[in-house]
């Protein structure tokens, strides 16, 4: 079974709740997944009242736990829907201070930073919304420390998402964060979606229909994840896509919303992340490997990157060794 298995996640819906972001936590954390083992949480959902409308009532959620069970939850989801303006429950908004006290994760999907600022748990810290709701946020929250142009904020116990799909980044991004890279690139790879978007991508990329020829990115960065074992630079990447560099880092910039090199040392962090999990127990190594180069190399960004040093990502995600 895959480790944390019992960590329970519980999500709150309200009435005038999106399906969306509900199908989202119900993909990420709650299918059962034999190609890994089995379960990765205890997923439940709850909700205040016996019947709740779905948003603009296009259907009737019923059969779910009630509000009680947000107070058994390690991560609890919070309620979002379009209406921003509408106040919530005092039953949920209590629900979530109860949770914030006892110490469990608070995950607030696009418009549920709305309610995680209402509850009173996001005063001093970061937090992401819709770009589009940006300016009423400020001006109602002006406690909160917005970050409007990235697609999701993790604070530590308090994680939000930008719009509707950055749910799957973030809900991928925590499975990462829980389990490692490669349980969540397995997950990643039944939803047919990106892996890895950094948090502080972009929420609004502009792509402009391209003039022929192709400018698309997709053959230099399948080349660059083949070769990420070679010291690759920008300017290997810019030659390869037969283009200047600075031409280069504007598509990566226009495409992707990041810099190249941003895009290859996240890559390189990534691959490192899975020959731990795999078993590699020396980073020197690893390093070489993912053309990270020396292991304090490998140690310096592997902490920028996910937070942990290579040795407390080895004891949280890698196998034991043999005896």
């Amino acid at each position: 079974m895959p480790q944390d298995s019992s960590h329970r996640v519980v999500v709150i819906v309200d009435e005038n709740s999106n399906p969306f972001e509900l199908g989202c936590a119900t993909e990420i954390f709650g299918l059962h997944r034999p190609e890994i083992g089995g379960h990765l949480y205890d997923f439940h959902l709850c909700a205040p009242e016996p019947r709740t409308a779905m948003r603009d009532g296009f259907f009737t959620l019923t059969g779910v736990a009630d509000l009680s069970a947000a107070d058994t939850a390690d991560t609890l989801i919070v309620p979002n829907r379009p209406n921003v303006d509408a106040p919530r429950r005092p039953e949920v908004l209590d629900a979530i201070r109860r949770a914030h006290t006892r110490g469990a994760r608070l995950v607030g999907f696009c418009s549920g930073a709305f309610t995680l600022a209402e509850a009173g748990v996001l005063d001093g810290r970061r937090a992401t919304a819709h770009w589009q709701w940006a300016d009423d946020f400020r001006s109602r929250f002006p406690a909160v420390h917005l970050e409007p142009d990235v697609l999701f904020v993790d604070d530590g116990d308090i994680l939000t998402s930008a719009g509707s799909a950055a749910a799957l980044d973030l809900g991928l991004h925590l499975v990462r964060r829980d389990h490692g890279a490669q349980i969540a690139s397995s997950v990643s790879r039944r939803l047919v979606f990106a892996a890895h978007r950094d948090g502080g991508q972009r929420q609004f990329v502009e792509r402009p229909v391209p003039d022929l020829p192709d400018e698309s990115l997709a053959p230099v960065l399948a080349w660059a994840q083949r070769h990420l074992d070679t010291p690759l630079t920008v300017t290997d990447l810019a030659t390869r896509a037969a283009v200047s560099p600075a031409t280069l880092h504007r598509r990566f910039q226009a495409q992707l919303g990041t810099t190249p090199l941003a895009w290859l040392t996240g890559e390189r962090v990534t691959l490192a992340c899975r020959l731990i999990e795999l078993g590699e127990r020396r980073f020197d190594v690893v390093a070489r490997r993912t053309g990270l180069g020396t292991a304090a190399n490998l140690r310096a960004l592997m902490r920028r990157e996910t937070g942990l040093t290579p040795s407390d990502y080895r004891r949280r995600f890698s196998p034991a060794p043999a005896e």
